[in-house]
């Protein structure tokens, strides 16, 4: 079996290598060969056996395959059904068209990211965030490339080798394992826990401040949320102690809400400027969640602070590229602009329930003219998700689609995942929900056309 395996060259002289040269470089495409080779010797000394096609065939097929693979992209752009408007395995926030326009610019050729214009020589590339962010906050801020890196550079600067007062029942874990007491220790700062898990009094914080003591830091509980007998100390309270004691308070607000969230049914969602105008000393926050940007961690607060920040060594690691840059800073604009419906976060979060509702009968009388498999219009709910305004959801209308023939639910989402674009939607009781808040308009078709595809009985 060994000697009958093809040469590299018998694979390269077949009538398949032209294909595939026109896709890879002749060296790229023989070391493949090389790999298929050796991956089907491995397999017969494992004591395998190769396909009745022969060995030169199954090569090929390795070959076409690997090659196949390389040149298929993985990062895709996908309908988002679910009704999570900041779903972190999607990307969390869609950006908005002027972000989207920013970026194509920028992209395309150089830019002044680190170039005064007015006065022909280095600048800064704080400057293009910078501005829009002290205009919005009334603060000093500098951004960096996640709000984990936001909180861990600042606790780097202000608190290296000393200790942090913390509250238990603020030690939460985030996305993918990443748990805060080890980012903050990653700081090397020495995390002061105290208070329990549910309930934490303003003098567990007073007495626990020693001579090592550098900051309290108050944290957003993120994705979680505590119900029952619990308690913390006010926001006040804090900035009260610790101007008492002449230490920085840092919070990690997490979600960087800086809209006005009234009559969409998000409730408790703290402001930044709220916190920042109570007295804390510096608020870190996502740029990707409720803000609506790039993905981005954004340090504000006390000039002097966050000028302390800006010279630690570490910045210039996490440091934001020209193109978050752009994206950033054409959504501050929005704001600033008054436009924080082009925010499409927002403009998903206000969508009022009855709008959904019109929509999505309209689009079941769309499936049914094509005799699709029967959907209805049900009562539901959207989630704002991303790790902001936990256990939160608005009101909305959902489209619940039954499979026919040969197909079970699970069978009819998997296809949609299949599809080209995927289709994400959810799987509840039984039945497949899509929530067109969303989707947007012009994704229609493309749900339509998915649909069709998935709710196919397995021999049709």
């Amino acid at each position: 079996m060994l000697r009958s395996l093809p040469s590299v060259d018998q694979v390269l002289q077949s009538s398949e290598a032209d294909g595939w040269f026109a896709f890879l470089p002749r060296d790229r495409v023989t070391d493949i060969v090389r790999n298929a080779i050796a991956g089907v010797r491995s397999r017969v000394l494992a004591g395998g056996s190769v396909p009745n096609s022969g060995p030169l065939d199954e090569v090929k097929s390795h070959v076409g395959e690997a090659i196949d693979r390389l040149l298929r992209r993985t990062l895709r752009p996908v309908i988002n059904a679910s009704g999570v408007i900041l779903h972190t395995n999607l990307g969390r926030a869609p950006l908005g068209s002027a972000a989207i326009r920013e970026i194509v610019e920028i992209a395309g050729g150089y830019s002044n990211l680190e170039y005064d214009l007015a006065r022909g020589h280095r600048g800064s590339r704080d400057a293009h965030c910078g501005d829009l962010l002290r205009h919005l906050l009334g603060a000093p801020a500098i951004v960096v490339n996640n709000n984990a890196a936001a909180i861990f550079l600042v606790l780097n600067e202000i608190a290296r080798g000393g200790e942090v007062v913390v509250s238990r029942g603020e030690l939460i874990e985030i996305g993918d394992g990443f748990r805060i007491p080890e980012i903050l220790e990653a700081s090397q700062a020495t995390l002061r826990e105290v208070g329990t898990t549910n309930r934490t009094r303003l003098d567990d914080y007073r007495n626990a401040i020693n001579g090592r003591t550098k900051a309290l830091i108050r944290i957003h509980p993120s994705n979680f949320r505590q119900i029952g007998f619990t308690g913390r100390p006010s926001l006040a309270e804090l900035v009260s102690l610790a101007g008492s004691q002449s230490l920085p308070l840092v919070e990690d607000l997490g979600s960087g809400c800086l809209a006005n969230l009234e009559g969409t049914g998000i409730e408790r969602e703290p402001p930044v400027t709220d916190s920042l105008a109570a007295g804390v000393d510096l608020v870190t926050f996502s740029g990707d969640k409720l803000l609506g940007g790039p993905q981005a961690g954004i340090i504000a607060g006390k000039a002097g602070l966050v000028k302390r920040i800006r010279r630690n060594p570490l910045f210039r690691a996490l440091r934001i590229d020209k193109l978050t840059s752009a994206a950033l800073s054409a959504t501050l604009r929005s704001y600033i602009a008054g436009r924080q419906d082009a925010v499409p976060v927002l403009g998903f979060a206000r969508i009022p329930a009855e709008q959904i509702a019109a929509r999505a009968r309209r689009f079941v009388r769309r499936l049914a003219k094509l005799h699709l498999p029967s959907a209805e219009v049900v009562a539901g709910e959207s989630l704002l998700g991303g790790g902001s305004t936990p256990m939160q959801s608005l009101p909305s209308f959902l489209i619940a689609v039954s499979p026919h023939g040969g197909n079970s639910v699970r069978m009819m989402e998997s296809n949609l995942r299949a599809n080209d674009p995927p289709v994400i939607g959810r799987i509840e009781k039984g039945r497949l929900l899509l929530d067109l808040r969303t989707v947007s308009e012009n994704e229609e078709d493309a749900l339509i056309a998915a649909l069709l595809r998935a709710t196919r009985a397995p021999s049709d």
